[in-house]
């Protein structure tokens, strides 16, 4: 019996080694198809994509004899590119026009207009809008580290700078440029001042990859006056910003304090809040009792507003805010992120529930533009 145990035990350390050995070979072979495959990934997986075979939409349309050919508009008859390799495809993709982006403030574009330009009318706050223009020039210059070549009072040309780069490399590749453009911006105004226009030219290009045609100059030229577009917008809203602050707008919306609670937010400082925002509390039904700077606190009390029968009569409803009479507390902070918080908080100092305040603030700025005073 001990030698059939014995038997028994060495055929299953025969089965154990047997199998231990054939995962290691598969373990093995299969890391070296893995490291094979990876190597010659390029001829595993060939890229056929461009192969001439591909190509049809230029055969022509065969028709019966007992029938008529329809009409083949020349204005759609579109070139169907063809590559000798996937490599070649790549370095000269087939790219649609660009679009001029009219997202800022008071910009149009001539539809159908053959040159990258786009129009800009006054808007509220530039003093001179062919200034502002220049100045957004500036900025964009400096933002993107480009130097220039010539300057005179309606145009200026650029030194070399890249505006595309390429958007797949491979890990074992350089970053490489794809090329590299002078452009000219031409600023033009109409004689009342109030109209102006950037026109954005491509004068010189360089590339060892790409061959310059009609459209990727339009393409170029879009991007470049694209980018100008967006430094305008940047522009005009810090100046609608300072504005609103030298006016003694105040911006109020709905945020929390540095603590997690329910509160208005706004980006002017603390201090102006205590300067300012008092006055439209008493706008809106409140009586100032105490401001106590130095502890960030504003005391008011709410008094419900009283419905006389004559209201009723002319249809004239009294706005109320939904809170209860009695006192409050304002807590006025600066927050981390910049600007400032104000956290209410009831008599028994407990801040108030995040509805409860928001509904607050959309009676008190609807009350607000009803008396005149701007709120955003």
């Amino acid at each position: 019996m001990n030698q059939t145990v014995c038997a028994a035990s060495n055929q299953a350390n025969n089965k154990e080694h047997t199998k231990e050995k054939f995962v290691q070979y598969w373990i093995r072979n299969s890391l070296v198809v893995a490291i094979s495959m990876a190597i010659t990934a390029c001829s595993v997986f060939t890229n056929d994509s461009h192969h001439k075979r591909n190509y049809r939409v230029n055969d022509e349309l065969k028709v019966p004899g007992n029938l008529t050919k329809p009409y083949k508009d020349p204005a759609y008859d579109l070139e169907s590119a063809q590559y000798t390799s996937a490599e070649e495809s790549a370095l000269y993709l087939v790219k649609a026009p660009a679009q001029v982006l009219t997202f800022a403030q008071g910009s149009w574009i001539n539809e159908g207009d053959k040159e990258s330009r786009i129009f800009f009318d006054k808007n509220e706050g530039i003093q001179d809008l062919e200034s502002f223009i220049w100045q957004a020039i500036d900025d964009l210059f400096v933002e993107r580290q480009v130097t220039t070549e010539n300057k005179a009072d309606n145009f200026v040309v650029t030194n070399w700078h890249t505006i595309e780069e390429p958007i797949d490399v491979w890990w074992w590749e350089e970053e490489r440029e794809l090329s590299r453009q002078k452009f000219k911006f031409i600023v033009e105004s109409e004689e009342h001042k109030r109209t102006a226009s950037v026109k954005v030219e491509l004068v010189d290009f360089e590339s060892k990859y790409d061959e310059l045609t009609a459209v990727l100059q339009q393409r170029l030229e879009v991007a470049a006056l694209n980018e100008f577009i967006g430094q305008f917008d940047f522009n005009y809203r810090q100046l609608m910003v300072e504005l609103n602050k030298a006016r003694g707008i105040v911006s109020l919306q709905m945020g929390f304090d540095d603590k997690g609670n329910a509160a208005f937010v706004t980006e002017q400082k603390a201090r102006d809040i205590f300067e300012r925002f008092p006055s439209f509390l008493e706008r809106v039904g409140f009586n100032i009792d105490e401001i106590e700077q130095s502890r960030n606190l504003i005391f008011a009390t709410y008094e419900t507003p009283d419905e006389s029968v004559w209201d009723s009569i002319w249809g004239d409803d009294v706005r109320k805010l939904p809170l209860e009479a009695g006192q409050y507390q304002l807590l006025v902070a600066e927050t981390k992120t910049g600007g400032t918080s104000i956290t209410w908080l009831d008599a028994e100092g407990e801040t108030l529930e995040p509805g409860t305040l928001s509904d607050t603030l959309q009676v008190i700025l609807a009350m607000l533009k009803e008396r005149g005073v701007t709120v955003q």
